[in-house]
């Protein structure tokens, strides 16, 4: 009988992701107290200058004062205008201009349309500052009407330049199953295979050994998530301070249009820690987060290290992770 097999993490390739740039938002609102101190200004102007402003209206021919003001109207708007300091003595936004309707505008070009709303940025609350979702690398409204293999594609060409990255894709059930798998079990440890020299010295005797790395998933938003891996010595010695040698980030704006998702990773250089390395532990941690009926004993030891349970065994770990299937 035929075992079954889960669709796996496609297109491991070496691919690039650009570092999180952290931004600082600050939000103020701004209240225009100086108004008041401005408000009646034009009444107090006038009762100073009152004989002076009525000997000009007689100059003129004009009655009075408001005849005055009357005949220099326009004159006063435009210099008042010039004079205009935005927050002083003029509002600190200035109203918008009156469109013309359509029926009485004389121009021979249509108005402009408004701005196109991107279909994807509705779906989803904006992501926090320093997270990097599927907009920061491809143009979802544009994408959205290819394909599956020609997004595949340019997901491809879009992260091949870079020697130390990865990126890959993945079936929407498959990453449904881990996703759930990583909110239960958000760390757990995967071994490296190793070649150690023996103890006598040998130079070209070897014997294997392995090297355990912690990850950890997280969640920063609804359509992304984050997988560090940091080796376990480093994670006992600095803890929460640890810096990942390798971090994956998984993107699932298509995965209801086009059952796909779209991941991408950095492997730091001179961590420890090769682009085959890394890719390896990657398909390592699938092993475990995404089970098959067959894969029991792999499920308990996941379940057994997120409870602290001590009968979780390194032994088991090596045994299950070395398996091909």
């Amino acid at each position: 009988m035929a075992a079954h097999r889960i669709p796996t993490i496609r297109h491991i390739l070496r691919q690039p992701i650009t570092n999180p740039r952290t931004c600082q938002r600050r939000w103020a609102q701004v209240q225009d107290v100086r108004f008041l101190a401005t408000h009646g200004a034009q009444e107090r102007i006038i009762a100073k200058y009152k004989d002076k402003l009525a000997m000009k209206a007689k100059e003129e021919g004009l009655r009075d004062i408001s005849e005055l003001q009357q005949a220099y109207k326009d004159k006063i708007e435009r210099l008042r205008k010039e004079a205009a300091v935005p927050g002083a003595t003029a509002p600190l936004t200035p109203p918008p201009s009156p469109q013309p309707s359509s029926a009485s505008s004389t121009s021979p070009w249509p108005a402009p349309p408004p701005p196109p709303s991107p279909q994807f940025a509705s779906s989803s609350p904006p992501p926090p500052p320093g997270v990097k979702t599927l907009h920061s690398f491809l143009d979802l409204d544009k994408v959205s009407a290819l394909p599956e293999k020609e997004i595949q594609t340019l997901w491809r060409l879009r992260h091949t330049s870079n020697p130390q990255s990865l990126h890959f894709s993945l079936p929407s059930p498959t990453f449904d199953t881990l996703l759930a798998a990583a909110k239960r079990n958000p760390s757990f440890v995967i071994p490296l295979p190793r070649q150690m020299p023996t103890e006598d010295g040998a130079s070209e005797a070897v014997s294997p050994a392995a090297e355990l790395h912690y990850l950890q998933f997280a969640h920063p938003h609804s359509k992304t998530t984050t997988l560090l891996f940091t080796t376990l010595a480093e994670f006992k010695l600095r803890g929460e301070f640890a810096s990942p040698h390798t971090t994956i980030t998984f993107h699932s704006e298509l995965s209801h249009s086009h059952n796909l998702v779209l991941g991408q990773g950095l492997v730091v250089e001179n961590r420890g820690v090769s682009i085959d390395e890394a890719r390896w532990l990657l398909m390592c941690m699938q092993k475990f987060y995404v089970l098959g009926r067959e894969d029991k004993a792999r499920g308990e030891l996941l379940d057994m290290f997120t409870r602290g349970d001590s009968g979780f065994s390194v032994e088991r770990l090596l045994e299950e992770a070395e398996k091909i299937v």
